[in-house]
């Protein structure tokens, strides 16, 4: 699927994420988890931020100044309706240029429906658009190896793809990036989430495995 076959599947899908039977407390203990390891509570965004809102609540009451990105514009819409002093961009982050750094960077459920040859350049550029000491938290599918799947949802076709984790932890090293935390979070589902560090200035360099660390 294109980017803008996924767009119209949320479009239709959007107001699921408002229902009373989604729980808006998915995700949102793994975000306080990374929040922990943020050296500073400046800028913030949420990549795929749906309709929910709830990620966006969380980053608020830390402290942080939030901002929103979607590609679906109904899912955009929903989400300015409970946010409307929030900065949201109606955009693909395919092709999305950071226009400043942030502090902490979500992309929970999100990226991986961006297509399998542009998951390398997007993760690229979620770690180069962090500060220093900055946070990325993002998902993906717990797999060893690269591959791609459209499956339905709620009648709508929706395509998920990873890297795996081996190229995962590549990229982040080479970024300049620290994993900080991954965990296959709803095990033996293949969900697996990660809390990725920049680097302070003088930080120890190249990647060597990724530890599960409590803060």
């Amino acid at each position: 699927m294109t980017p803008q076959q996924t767009a119209k599947s949320y479009d239709k899908l959007a107001s699921h994420w408002n229902s009373d039977d989604f729980n808006r407390s998915n995700g949102i203990g793994q975000h306080k988890r990374a929040i922990r390891f943020a050296s500073r509570k400046g800028n913030a965004i949420d990549i795929g931020c749906g309709s929910s809102g709830r990620i966006i609540d969380l980053m608020i009451s830390e402290g942080f100044e939030a901002e929103g990105l979607d590609i679906s514009l109904e899912m955009i819409g929903m989400a300015k309706q409970r946010h409307p002093e929030v900065l949201f961009h109606h955009a693909d982050i395919c092709n999305w240029d950071f226009a400043k750094k942030y502090d902490l960077i979500s992309a929970w459920d999100s990226i991986w429906h961006a297509p399998l040859e542009n998951h390398e350049a997007i993760l690229r550029k979620l770690c180069e658009g962090l500060n220093q000491g900055g946070v990325l938290i993002f998902t993906s599918g717990g797999v060893d190896q690269p591959g791609d799947v459209t499956h339905p949802f709620l009648g709508q076709p929706l395509y998920h793809a990873a890297l795996g984790i081996p190229r995962l932890l590549e990229i982040v090293s080479q970024q300049g990036c620290i994993c900080r935390h991954l965990e296959y979070d709803q095990y033996p589902e293949l969900h697996l989430y990660l809390i990725i560090q920049r680097a302070e200035q003088g930080e120890a360099g190249p990647l060597v495995g990724c530890p599960a660390l409590e803060r």
